[in-house]
């Protein structure tokens, strides 16, 4: 719920919404307290490694799980609070520089390594299409990223985070079953 206040988050959970994301550490641990009911908390921004303590057992669902550094510290820091974080990878299906997230050829080693983490549960993926007029690059991407989820998926994944407000039909089209939708909820950031 980038830029948007706790009291505008609470009537969104009061109107039936019942997951929430953060994009910024700073922005989550400012409102965590603020924020009414019981809803799950999603992170799905870039996360530095040393910020991990302020999301720490506060956090259902990790979508941007983007570099092993990242797992391990998570992982390690997870094992010794005794919890289990759950964590989606992100994939760079778009090869952007600017994103983060691994390659889709290296996708499943990737996977692979981070499973094998004691205090991670991964269950599934997240990507971010690029942002583009061209229909056609992002069905084909979108439809990339659903193949690379079946082909991944030794049954233990429940999510496909992919779609935002400007994309998300045709990411639900492609198999997507978790969208991201602030901008549509809440309309156009101030950044003021």
């Amino acid at each position: 719920m980038k830029l948007q206040t706790a009291e505008d988050i609470n009537r969104a959970i009061s109107a039936g919404i019942s997951d929430i994301g953060d994009n910024h550490v700073q922005e989550f641990k400012d409102k965590y307290g603020q924020i009414t009911g019981t809803p799950r908390r999603h992170f799905i921004g870039h996360l530095q490694t040393n910020k991990i303590k302020y999301l720490l057992g506060k956090v259902d669902l990790y979508h941007s799980v983007d570099r092993l550094n990242l797992a391990e510290e998570l992982s390690k820091k997870s094992e010794n609070a005794g919890i289990t974080s759950n964590v989606l990878l992100q994939i760079n299906i778009g090869d952007q520089p600017t994103k983060g997230g691994f390659g889709y050829t290296g996708a499943e080693k990737a996977l692979k390594i981070i499973k094998a983490l004691p205090a991670l549960k991964v269950l599934g993926l997240m990507a971010m299409l690029p942002l583009s007029d061209d229909i056609g690059l992002l069905q084909k991407l979108a439809g990339d990223m659903r193949k690379l989820y079946d082909e991944l998926n030794d049954g233990t994944f429940e999510y496909l985070s992919m779609g935002m407000s400007g994309d998300w039909k045709l990411c639900v089209e492609k198999g997507s079953n978790t969208i991201r939708l602030g901008t549509n909820i809440f309309g156009a950031r101030n950044y003021n």
